[in-house]
């Protein structure tokens, strides 16, 4: 069962300006479980499948990966249990994601996903929330995984997010993206233009975004 308002909820986003060249999207997110049964599941070839996206590659230090129908890149630094770094190459675009994992109990974890991007024609139409609401949703399958210990049910997870719960959910997202902006120092009305752009491409309001 996906609570939408409740993971919505449990996830600090921020937007910040690394370099005048690019911007760094951060979710926040903690977990009940231990430090290394979190890193397992975002570094395991044969677990990552059970609430991402099946992927293939050398998944070490230098290696390449690539995530079925989606990104793909390099393992640009590897500290296990608690960061890794890798490129996340989308088509012609080049941007990188970061994950952070800290130890917060004996079974309490806290990960922080940032990804940073360029500042491009991109960025300019759609904001952070292009990359945003589609984390937002991956971390839908990774608290559902960890919860349960279980594989989720991929199919019924996009039946979701074309019910009304999961178009309430990307709206949420997409609000909430659309205040981290602002908070970085966008103004309102550029913000809020960028954030319904990014949220027209993904409930398919905008079929040519």
């Amino acid at each position: 069962m996906i609570n939408g308002d409740d993971q919505v909820a449990a996830v600090t986003r921020r937007v910040s300006a690394p370099g005048e060249e690019t911007r760094t999207v951060t979710l926040t997110q903690t977990y009940a479980s231990d430090v290394d049964d979190v890193w397992d599941a975002c570094t395991n070839a044969e677990r990552i499948p059970r609430w991402f996206l099946p992927v293939t590659g050398d998944l070490r230090l230098g290696g390449r990966y690539q995530l079925e129908g989606n990104a793909g890149g390099t393992i640009e630094e590897c500290e296990p249990p608690t960061r890794f770094r890798a490129t996340w190459e989308f088509g012609e675009g080049v941007s990188w994601v970061e994950v952070r994992l800290t130890a917060e109990g004996p079974d309490r974890t806290r990960l922080e996903l940032a990804h940073t991007a360029p500042v491009d024609p991109h960025w300019d139409q759609f904001g952070p929330g292009a990359v945003g609401i589609g984390w937002d949703l991956g971390l839908i399958g990774l608290s559902l995984h960890l919860a349960t210990g279980e594989p989720v049910d991929a199919s019924a997870v996009h039946e979701w997010t074309r019910s009304a719960d999961g178009l309430r959910f990307m709206t949420s997202s997409s609000d909430a993206w659309r205040d981290a902006d602002i908070a970085s120092g966008e103004p309102a009305d550029d913000a809020s233009a960028k954030a319904g752009r990014t949220l027209a491409a993904y409930t398919g309001d905008d079929p040519d975004a």
